[in-house]
């Protein structure tokens, strides 16, 4: 940097310093009350306002009851469907591999059993994603993007230090 400004024909010290906390020793700063006076171009008290962390602000929102509730509202869902889902899929293999004479029976024509139970598979993982999408619309969504406002506003201050 000295360089620079030897090299444009002025020194270091000639550079103007607009830095009001230019002449505060090393024993003001961090200090919050009685850091100067009137007229000294110090403010007489900073209000102490900490800044947390995204971490911090994260934790805080994972601990809060609205993110409890949307959180158990999630599972209470999810976890009975998947559960119900998976047995129904097991169910079915367990039918083709154990029974396949009862598989093979004919239920229409050339349709067996086999065939109806796996057609079932397929819709039931379509009538399984429309409940899962109406649910999280009627239940959680609403829920879950005040929780995501809240969390940015609180974020856009932490991001800013």
């Amino acid at each position: 940097m000295e360089q620079v400004d030897e090299q444009e024909g002025r020194g270091a010290s000639a550079v103007p310093v607009d830095d009001p906390w230019d002449e505060a020793t090393g024993s003001e700063w961090g200090e919050r009350s009685g850091a100067g006076g009137a007229g000294d171009g110090h403010p007489d008290t900073v209000p102490e306002q900490r800044v947390h962390s995204a971490a911090e602000i994260y934790l805080e929102v994972q601990r809060s009851p609205a993110f409890q509730e949307v959180r158990s509202r999630y599972r209470r869902f999810v976890f009975p469907a998947a559960l119900a889902f998976l047995l129904w899929y097991l169910a079915y293999v367990v039918a083709a591999t154990a029974a396949p004479g009862f598989m093979a029976r004919p239920v229409a024509g050339v349709v067996n059993v086999a065939m109806v139970a796996g057609l079932g598979q397929f819709f039931t993982t379509f009538l399984l994603t429309w409940a899962y999408a109406r649910h999280a619309r009627l239940r959680r969504d609403r829920a879950a993007l005040e929780l995501r406002w809240d969390t940015q506003e609180m974020t856009r201050g932490a991001g800013q230090r």
